[in-house]
Parts: C-alpha cells; structure tokens; sequence
C-alpha cells in the first residue's frame, strides 16, 4: 500500500492558504481565476531554493512569519514619492484605490482610469483581457495576487490617444502593525496611441510589512508605452512585484526600475513579443546598503520576427547587501532576424556586498544576433586618483564616480521630470551614505 504524500507547509503558507478560502465572490470568469490560483498556490506553496528560478531568492524562506491581509487604510496616506513630478496621481493605500486622494478628474480625451474594484462591479469588458497572459511557469507571488487582490487600477488608453501627462499610479502601506497587501492593474494602449505610466511604492521604516502587487500591459499596434517604476519601501518591508507584458506590432515600449528600498525584494517581469518589428527597452537601477537583497528577474519571448530587446541593469551594493540579476531572452523558431541583447553591472562599494548574474539565451532560429555579458568590479582606482589629484575629496569622488555609473541607465528615462527626480534620488542615497 502507497502511503499518501502531503508537503509539509510552514506556518506562513498555513495562513496564506487559510486566507485563500475567504476570497471575495467574484463574477464568473474572474472567479474562476481565483480559484485556478488559489488551487496552483495550495498545491505547490511558497517557492524555495531548489527551484531554479528562486534559487537567489528562498520566498519560503523570507516569508516564514504569517501576517494578516492588510485591510483598508485607517488614515489618509501621505504619499511623497515623485510628488514634484508633475504627474496624474492614483493613490494606492494597502491596496485599495482611495479615490478622494486621487486625480481622477477631467481626463484627456481617450484616457479611461477607474479602480479595479468598481470595474468589477461594473462589469468593464476590458475585464475580459484580465489573467490573459499566462507566464509559462507557476509563479507563486502571481498566484497569490490573482488570488487575493481585490482592488488596483484600470487604466485604459483609446486607439491614436496621445497622453501627454504621465500617469502614476501611487502605492503607499498604511499602519505601525506588519501586513500583506495586494493590488492588481491592468494598463490597455490601444493601436497608435501613446503613454507614460509610472508606479510608485512607498511605506513605512522599521514595519516588516510586504507588498504583493501585479500589473498586466496590453499593448497594441503602433503604441508606444513608457513605464517608470519607483521601488522606495520601508528597508524593512518585502515587496513582491510581477509585470506582464504583451507587445503588438511596431510597438516602442521602454520600462525602467528605481530600486533603493525594502529589505528584500523581487520583481518578476514576462515580456511576450507578438508583433513583428517591436522595440522594446528594459532597464534598471539598485542602489542597496545595510543586509538589502534585490532581485530582478526576466523573461523576454521573441515569438516572431525581425523585433529588438535590450536590457540594462546597473547595481550599486554596499555594506553586506546582495544583488541578482535573472534575464533570459527566448528566441522561437518563426522570430528570424531577432536582435536581443541584455547586460547586467555591479558595483561593489562594500567587501562583503555580493552579486548573482545568470544571464540567459535560448535560441530556435538561425539568423539572429543577440548576446549578454555581466560584470562586478569595484570602484577604478585609477579614476579616483585623478578626481583626488584635483583637490576633490575622497567621498565625493567616489559619490562622482557611482553618480557617473548608474547615470547610464537613468538617462534611458526620457520624461525630464521623472529622469530628474531619480537622479535626485540617486544623489540622495550618495549623501545619506557619508
């Protein structure tokens, strides 16, 4: 007789899956997303190291003390980031949309923004394309958001609409007591049309709160699509993000990632590239201090021909924090003349700061040109002279010479409000560190 196998379910996954049976009733095919991610969630749990793609990043691991679902916000959030960026702000407290808190007056002809929640209850069609893109792996922090979140943002863009002002959604933890909070968003640009859209997040100190937030793009024909992400947590927090994306013909799509807070944190991006001659831009900038752990994670998919990727990413560790950095771009059979290429750089400032790279190709077709390189190194020593020979002080040249490195990728952002205030941040983070 075969005895029955039950994994054993740490404490955290006990009440996460606890949680998962008093999920909110849903319409019809959205419930039916829940419970498909409910019942992936049971079934495999938090991942841990001994599964590739969370090798760098045990969740099980990190995740191993239960706290309860966040619930709505008490007080008025007070959100400062990007405040001066001149953007059209969503706030976002432990995710729930506060609409009194949010600029969702007089929108630009074409643009469409409504919480999640009340789409939902509005039965929105564009509803229909929600949960539509499917990562090819189980994806426990996806689940868990399919699952659990209730509310976020629709954000929908008509056809040949150009929106000029960027539009950033603001997220925001509410409350001195640890929590879980989740909230989901689904961004539509339709064919011609053009927008900036920015996520922030933000919290705060010395809470172990964590987030787990989920935003799916559709991207149509001859769209172009600027994102701007901004990662300031509590450095005590655990922020989990996912990003996915489907890309259609001759898009222009560009993402880039401020990283400087939370204790860990893991952002997990899928870029599906379904339209021929697409371009698509993915970078990144970390600057981490204390015992911070920052993991990106990508998958790009080059499913037809003649389209471009590139990703830069550039990590600044000090102290004893710990970097990684996971690309790998897939090339299929049908995507000939494809031109992929992905590049990862570290900076160590601290002799025990450490960096994991594992940059991966995976390629069917014949004609094609990609490649991937990575690198760590500490300051030039070389460089520093020469700033000190000039009478510039050891911190500030050092502080010049991290400005310089981490410049490259901040300049990929082409709104100038948005580009200026994360160099502030960055200059910030240099003059904190003394």
């Amino acid at each position: 007789m075969n005895a029955e196998v039950r994994p054993i379910r740490t404490p955290a996954e006990q009440a996460l899956i606890a949680a998962l049976d008093t999920l909110p009733a849903t319409p019809g095919r959205l419930a039916d997303l829940r419970r498909s991610a409910a019942r992936s969630f049971a079934e495999q749990g938090l991942p841990h190291r001994r599964i590739e793609e969370w090798k760098y990043t045990d969740l099980r691991t990190i995740l191993r003390d239960a706290v309860p679902l966040a619930g709505k916000a008490s007080t008025p959030p007070d959100v400062q980031a990007l405040a001066d960026a001149g953007t059209r702000r969503i706030v976002v407290a432990n995710g729930v949309v506060v609409p009194e808190l949010s600029d969702l007056a007089d929108l630009e002809p074409g643009l469409t923004i409504q919480p999640l929640a009340a789409a939902i209850k509005d039965g929105n069609e564009l509803l229909s394309r929600l949960g539509g893109i499917v990562p090819s792996r189980y994806d426990a922090a996806l689940a868990l958001n399919t699952a659990l979140a209730e509310d976020g943002v629709l954000v929908h863009v008509a056809p040949g609409t150009v929106v000029e002002r960027p539009v950033q959604v603001a997220h925001i933890y509410v409350g001195a007591a640890p929590a879980l909070g989740h909230a989901r968003s689904l961004v539509v640009v339709g064919e011609g049309a053009k927008l900036t859209y920015v996520e922030s997040f933000e919290g705060p100190e010395a809470v172990a709160y964590q987030t787990n937030s989920a935003t799916e793009f559709t991207v149509g024909d001859d769209a172009r699509l600027d994102i701007v992400r901004l990662q300031a947590e509590g450095t005590s927090a655990v922020h989990l993000a996912t990003l996915l994306f489907e890309v259609g013909r001759n898009v222009e799509l560009r993402s880039f990632t401020f990283t400087s807070g939370a204790a860990v944190s893991r952002t997990s991006l899928y870029a599906t590239l379904a339209g021929e001659d697409t371009k698509v831009s993915i970078n990144g900038a970390a600057l981490l201090k204390d015992r911070q752990h920052a993991d990106s994670t990508l998958f790009v998919d080059h499913t037809v021909p003649g389209c471009e990727s590139r990703e830069l990413f550039k990590h600044v560790l000090d102290d004893q924090s710990r970097g990684v950095f996971q690309g790998k771009i897939v090339v299929r059979q049908a995507a000939q003349k494809t031109d992929g290429r992905m590049m990862s750089r570290a900076l160590l400032l601290g002799d025990d700061a450490e960096m994991d790279n594992k940059p991966e190709l995976e390629i069917f077709a014949d004609d094609v040109a990609c490649g991937h390189g990575a690198t760590c190194g500490a300051l030039d020593d070389d460089l520093l002279f020469y700033l000190r020979a000039r009478g510039i002080p050891l911190k500030e040249a050092q502080s010049l010479l991290v400005q310089a490195f981490v410049g490259e990728a901040i300049e990929t952002v082409e709104h100038d409000g948005l580009r200026e205030a994360l160099v502030a941040r960055a200059e910030a983070w240099l003059k904190a560190r003394g």
